[in-house]
């Protein structure tokens, strides 16, 4: 025998272990409704009126379009042969734009996405919660 003590040395470790725990289950389902709608709008249509306006003037150039209002003046141009060459405005186009608008109907179908959630809470007992786009205001 010897006169020696053993002292053991311990030394404690902490060790944290996570687990997942599912404390609710949701079930999502999704659907779509189509309904059929009738989408109405105005629609336009221009028109060019064209006017001749005689006009038999010799000119030294040729004049520029111009817009007057509603109207635009094209002017038409010929050259004769006098003694000399001239240039002539024989006549001017008037083009006056109007615009009438009509409504249309056009048929279209829409879809929109419907959302169900069914919960279940730790406890087993469910309760359905219907998400409902127009409860919401969003579409």
């Amino acid at each position: 025998m010897s006169d020696e003590l053993r002292i053991p040395i311990v030394e404690e470790e902490a060790r944290l272990l996570k687990r997942d725990v599912v404390s609710e289950h949701v079930h999502v389902r999704s659907y779509s409704e189509d309904h059929d709608v009738v989408v109405r709008e105005f629609v336009s249509r221009q028109h060019i009126e064209v006017t001749r306006v005689p006009v038999e003037r010799e000119v030294a150039n040729a004049p520029a379009i111009r817009v007057e209002g509603d109207l635009t003046i094209v002017p038409v141009l010929e050259e004769r042969l006098v003694v000399e060459k001239r240039l002539f405005l024989v006549e001017e186009l008037h083009l006056r734009r109007t615009e009438r608008a009509h409504e249309v109907a056009v048929p279209t179908t829409l879809r929109r996405t419907r959302v169900d959630i069914e919960r279940e809470d730790p406890r087993g007992a469910r309760a359905d919660v219907v998400q409902d786009p127009d409860a919401t205001g969003e579409h």
